[in-house]
């Protein structure tokens, strides 16, 4: 017997207006029994209950919302009964968003299982296939193309067939991408499958094997020796972007192993790295390590971000060269014009007292006036005010826990940390940084006084998906990470920078530029200008040199302008 073709899966369908109208009754503290009765009374089958009746409701705008990828306002639906008078409001607002959200369209990076049945899905993860993209280049090539896939029948088979056959866009663009892929061969290392050529196992610059320290028997591996030995997470993130980054390149620009670089290829990586090209080869937007659309690169880089560059990969390189893996180290003796360390503290990324207090008012209106929930917003006014009273980074910020805190014999307070290159510290803990301390803590129905305080705590709390409409989910006892702080922050600037744009369009465009590391250069730069002495300016931030820290000192060269302004102030006779 033939199968019959089905359809192909649709999004769920937004509930009615009756339905709707039950929900927000309930939101708004009525009993299920009543909201239910009040306006699904006609509509309500023989034995269904009224808590059943919500449930289905709930989960129907769940579906909606996550149909349409947004996923935080799909949690808004799924909140427990006894949250909905501190939520309901939210979900409220998110109903009326969700209404105007555009219908779905696939894209071929997403995930078989929001367009697949159930059945279909299981079968082709099974086969090793999770994306449209890998699912799209095996339709239909030849009759029952099915068969060879495990538990995926014909009426599956038709099923996907029925989906592709809607949307006739996506095996256009995942087979160019395929073909794209397999010409540039710029997919992320761990994809490579290289022959001996190419993979450094006979590399020209290779050190006798009899003297090499390691046991690696190609450049991948010996690479890899050299990341293990960097503990911190983020410097092996780091550093095995550099170390990709050049070995891609080598393989597919010069068509040779890495260690068969020569110092005439280090200075043409230099080159290539201020301007990745072909463009379309190399630089994209960011995606995910597993997406066809994957590039090592999203623009050029700037002669400090080169310079940092081709100081990883030449410390690389003088550790292999230690290790004897291989002779020399090409990268030796090249520089990089305007690439100088005192370049990585920009006297520039730095806001004005006067700046500083607009941001301040800013995100004072959070839930007032721009729509951000009640949590987000305390959150991000604690980082604004700690981090600017601290001065502390933003992996230490993240890290930080309430038994990080301590007093002295004076009865001053003090944060012990970890800071960069594992290197242990402390910082004062002014009054601002204490009352801001205090409020979110407040904030958060924590308790204020230390001798309460679980020492596990986190200073910067998760937000446990119930971030509403300002789109900031996260894992409550997990905190967040230091990624995560730095999208938040640099949202929050974004928002800013387009309320002030059109009084202020200087200071609009410095918070387009900032991140979460301003705050430290401000206060540093705010310290020093209000009379703080530099060396302890420069133990707050535990530079090693006090030269480091200099650079935060502006009142000199303002003073030096001003004074020989009024000196050549006449006009020319």
């Amino acid at each position: 017997m033939k199968p019959r073709p089905p359809s192909t899966r649709t999004a769920p369908d937004f509930p009615d207006a009756a339905s709707v109208a039950a929900l927000r009754a309930w939101h708004a503290g009525l009993g299920s029994r009543q909201a239910v009765a009040q306006y699904l009374g006609d509509d309500r089958a023989h034995g269904q209950s009224s808590r059943a009746i919500l449930g289905r409701i709930r989960r129907q705008l769940a579906a909606f919302a996550r149909q349409r990828g947004r996923d935080d306002l799909a949690a808004l639906f799924e909140i427990p009964a006894s949250e909905r008078a501190a939520q309901g409001r939210a979900a409220d607002r998110a109903i009326d968003l969700m209404r105007t959200l555009p219908a779905p369209r696939p894209s071929i990076a997403d995930d078989i299982g929001h367009w697949l049945p159930a059945r279909a899905v299981t079968a082709l993860r099974a086969h090793g296939i999770d994306t449209l993209a890998a699912l799209t280049v095996r339709i239909p090539r030849r009759r029952r193309w099915w068969t060879a896939i495990p538990g995926l029948g014909a009426r599956s088979a038709a099923h996907i067939e029925a989906f592709f056959a809607a949307h006739p866009a996506l095996t256009e663009r995942a087979r160019a991408l395929v073909v794209q892929e397999r010409r540039s061969v710029v997919v992320p290392w761990e994809q490579l499958r290289l022959p001996q050529e190419v993979d450094g196992s006979q590399g020209r610059f290779r050190a006798p094997r009899q003297t090499c320290t390691l046991t690696a028997d190609n450049d991948y591996e010996a690479v890899q020796a050299w990341l293990a030995l960097h503990e911190s997470p983020a410097t092996q993130r780091t550093y095995r972007k550099e170390a990709e980054r050049l070995i891609l390149w080598a393989i597919v620009e010069r068509q040779r192993p890495l260690s068969s670089l020569t110092t005439e290829d280090a200075v043409a990586y230099r080159a290539f790295l201020r301007r990745p090209t072909p463009r379309d080869r190399w630089a994209g937007p960011p995606r995910s390590r597993t997406s066809p659309e994957w590039r090592p690169f999203t623009g050029a880089l700037s002669a400090r971000s080169v310079a940092h560059a081709l100081s990883i990969v030449g410390a690389m390189f003088r550790w292999l060269a230690q290790q004897r893996y291989v002779l020399a180290n090409p990268f030796a003796g090249i520089k990089v014009r305007g690439g100088g360390r005192t370049a990585a503290l920009d006297s520039s990324h730095a806001f004005s007292e006067g700046e500083w207090r607009l941001v301040r008012t800013i995100a004072d209106g959070l839930e007032w006036s721009y729509g951000w929930e009640a949590a987000a917003a305390q959150r991000l006014r604690f980082v604004l005010d700690f981090g600017y009273a601290t001065g502390l980074r933003a992996s230490e910020l993240v890290a930080a826990r309430l038994g990080d805190i301590g007093a002295d014999r004076e009865g001053d307070e003090w944060l012990q940390l970890t800071g960069k290159g594992g290197r242990s510290g402390k910082v004062a803990l002014p009054p601002l940084a204490r009352t801001a301390l205090e409020r979110y803590l407040t904030e958060r129905g924590l308790p204020v006084s230390r001798r309460l305080w679980r020492p596990d705590t986190l200073l910067v709390g998760g937000l446990g998906g119930l971030g509403g409409l300002g789109g900031l989910t996260d894992t409550p006892d997990a905190g967040i990470t230091t990624t995560r702080l730095g999208h938040i922050v640099k949202r929050f600037f974004l928002l800013a920078a387009d309320v002030i744009g059109a009084d202020h369009p200087t200071a609009a465009e410095k918070l387009r530029r900032a991140s979460p590391h301003w705050m430290r250069h401000t206060h540093a730069t705010h310290a020093l200008a209000r009379g703080v002495d530099l060396t302890i300016v420069r133990d707050n931030l535990r530079h090693a040199s006090v030269s480091t820290t200099s650079v935060y000192l502006h009142s000199d060269e303002v003073k030096r302008a001003r004074q020989m302004g009024q000196a050549f102030a006449a006009a020319i006779p």
